[in-house]
């Protein structure tokens, strides 16, 4: 089940990610980010079933809750366009306001087993917005393609 929509926005990709906890926030985030971009062959998912690739400890620090998030994002796609790693899966070990630790597993990009869906040049503060709500945590965020 997705955690996140699509809105309309000329030209780049609007998305609106949803989760029960901030912590779900964050790692439904990540997924989304590497779903927009990567598609892997005979899957309709990245994430592969139970099996767990290379395990990164990614520390990430913001000066707000927005901040962060543009933040983390950002780490994220530099570690596929800088690094060449796919994250498969994200869990949040913590996730303050200013601060938080993540656990990624990664694997290298392999253009016989991934594709390019969509290049993400860059996460943007454009439109971003980041809110807590009775029935959890919601953001808007805009990526340039």
């Amino acid at each position: 089940m997705l955690n996140y929509t699509f809105f309309d926005h000329t030209a780049d990709i609007g998305v609106e990610i949803c989760g029960r906890t901030k912590k779900e926030l964050f790692a439904h985030a990540a997924n989304a980010l590497f779903d927009i971009m990567i598609q892997t062959a005979g899957h309709t998912s990245r994430r592969s079933q139970g099996a767990k690739g290379r395990q990164i400890i990614k520390m990430v620090d913001g000066v707000d809750t927005e901040d962060l998030f543009i933040n983390f994002l950002r780490e994220l796609l530099y570690l596929f366009n800088g690094t060449g790693w796919v994250v498969d899966q994200c869990e949040m070990i913590e996730c303050r306001n200013t601060r938080l630790v993540a656990t990624l597993w990664v694997e290298p990009y392999n253009k016989n087993k991934h594709s390019m869906k969509t290049e993400i040049k860059a996460v943007t503060y454009s439109g971003l917005s980041v809110k807590k709500f009775k029935s959890g945590w919601r953001a808007r965020v805009i990526f340039d393609v």
